[in-house]
């Protein structure tokens, strides 16, 4: 029923301006909020218990789409930087009781987020302690070559990091496991994983890490980066914040200038817009899904240098395109990811495009911390939601509706 009133609304709202009056044309065609750019990113639209993609919501209009990464490359590519920094060590110094065994610890973000999912299974599958759930706990004996001896690999303990006031990936959670797992643990750890950053941090937060234990994260966060240099993180995976928070942008722009088919998701990401910009990082688009996404590279002690903050994607430059209004969704303002690296990324490139975003943040738990404020839509030409659940999608769609 949603996607048939949707439709016919659309079609009213089409009708509505082809029959406006003259001075409406002439001023320029008034736009009903159903038939604007609606750009989700970061938190894709699906299921939290399957994964599955909610296409229903995909589907709102012609100008719907997602903006964000491979979940289920950037997985691999988190596994894949263990595997090989455990193909290179000393196994006499790795494992730190001498038990012929790898015991690890998992932080998990949110079990019903498909960001999350990915990496967990991407971590599980490398080290061959997947069984075929992504749920805290659930994880079989598997093996690993470190430096050159072929040892078993065993998840020690892992649970979701869920703060107090019910908010997820909460680095404060994660220091108070790390607390409990080093002491009831002890030795038995040799190596600390994260889904984030933010959680990785906060794990080192904790009074009694144990030194010198390798700790992987995901993001290349500012701080994170800077440990890895440090010598006090190990590794972390870059998801290209700056092009998706660009392509984020872009996409809107793109739409708002009347663009349409492949021009949408190409023009200023794959190749040049009428502006001369592109984004310099690979982008790929699925359309099965309608969702364009940045690749993953691992980050560590050989290449962190290149991640460092500061540098900015020079192939964006400052356009001469009519200015437009954005309302921008955050579902956690206290997010590592998006406030420390996301949101700056979004404030540098939206001037550049001539957007005028405003941006609402909320707690993390509650998603009328978000809805609540995504109000005036009428004030606005375009939005992009991140959405504290990932089936609340039609939370946002349906204020778009009057």
């Amino acid at each position: 029923m949603r996607k048939l009133f949707t439709v016919l609304l659309v079609m009213a709202v089409v009708c509505g301006t082809l029959f406006a009056s003259g001075s409406q044309e002439a001023a320029g065609a008034v736009v009903g909020n159903a038939a604007k750019p609606v750009i989700f990113f970061n938190r894709q639209p699906s299921d939290p218990t399957t994964g599955e993609i909610q296409m229903d919501v995909m589907e709102w209009n012609d100008k719907t789409y997602y903006v964000g990464f491979d979940a289920a490359g950037g997985g691999a590519v988190q596994g894949q930087l263990i595997v090989d920094y455990l193909a290179s060590a000393d196994p006499a110094v790795v494992d730190r009781n001498g038990d012929g065994v790898i015991g690890y610890v998992l932080c998990i973000g949110d079990v019903g987020h498909n960001d999350s999912k990915a990496r967990t299974q991407g971590i599980r599958e490398a080290l061959g302690t997947w069984n075929g759930s992504t749920d805290p706990g659930q994880a079989v004996e598997g093996s690993a070559n470190v430096g050159g001896t072929q040892m078993k690999v065993v998840e020690l303990a892992s649970m979701a990091m869920t703060g107090l006031d019910g908010s997820t990936w909460n680095a404060n959670a994660a220091t108070d496991a790390m607390l409990n797992w080093a002491t009831s643990l002890g030795n038995q750890i040799d190596m600390v994983i994260s889904n984030n950053d933010g959680m990785a941090m906060g794990c080192l937060q904790a009074s009694n890490y144990p030194e010198g234990v390798p700790i992987f994260g995901y993001d290349a966060n500012a701080d994170a980066i800077e440990a890895i240099g440090a010598g006090r993180l190990t590794g972390t995976v870059s998801q290209n914040v700056d092009a998706q928070a660009t392509a984020t942008l872009q996409v809107i722009r793109n739409l708002l200038d009347g663009l349409t088919g492949n021009d949408v998701i190409a023009k200023g990401i794959t190749e040049p817009d009428q502006y001369g910009n592109k984004i310099s990082a690979d982008m790929e688009y699925l359309p099965e899904t309608k969702a364009l996404l940045a690749a993953n590279t691992g980050v560590n002690a050989s290449n962190w240098t290149e991640y460092q903050a500061g540098a900015r994607d020079a192939g964006i430059k400052q356009t001469d395109a009519e200015t437009k209004r954005v309302i921008l969704t955050i579902y956690n303002s206290a997010d590592n990811f998006l406030s420390s690296s996301y949101v700056p990324a979004l404030q540098y490139y939206a001037p550049l495009l001539n957007l005028d975003l405003t941006i609402v943040q909320g707690d993390g738990q509650n998603e009328a911390s978000c809805l609540d404020r995504f109000t005036n839509l009428n004030s606005f030409d375009a939005y992009a939601i991140n959405m504290v659940k990932t089936n609340s999608g039609w939370d946002y769609l349906d204020k778009l509706q009057y």
